[in-house]
């Protein structure tokens, strides 16, 4: 039998299944994004689906840019927001 691996939220630090998690990914081209495989190339951060752990690394100064060792403008959080509530909406379903 396969251990499941296991992260931690980069806001709350509770731990969780990997693939309960939210990945957000800064890919090599220093695009960042959120990734819904969990597979992209890039350094990667993880979120809970909790809206308040969200939304505190999506709002002013968070630990997501220093975890993904970038600076994240505003258009990229709402762009980031926008995909993270399309992969919340997809595993709803």
């Amino acid at each position: 039998m396969r251990k499941t691996p296991q992260r931690s939220c980069i806001s709350c630090r509770k731990v969780f299944d990997k693939k309960d998690l939210i990945r957000i990914v800064r890919t090599p081209e220093g695009e960042v994004m959120a990734d819904p495989t969990g597979k992209m190339s890039g350094r990667g951060a993880y979120l809970c689906h909790s809206s308040e752990c969200i939304d505190k690394q999506l709002s002013g100064k968070s630990r997501l840019a220093a975890n993904l060792n970038t600076t994240i403008t505003p258009e990229q959080k709402a762009e980031i927001f926008r995909q993270i509530e399309e992969i919340k909406g997809a595993k709803e379903e």
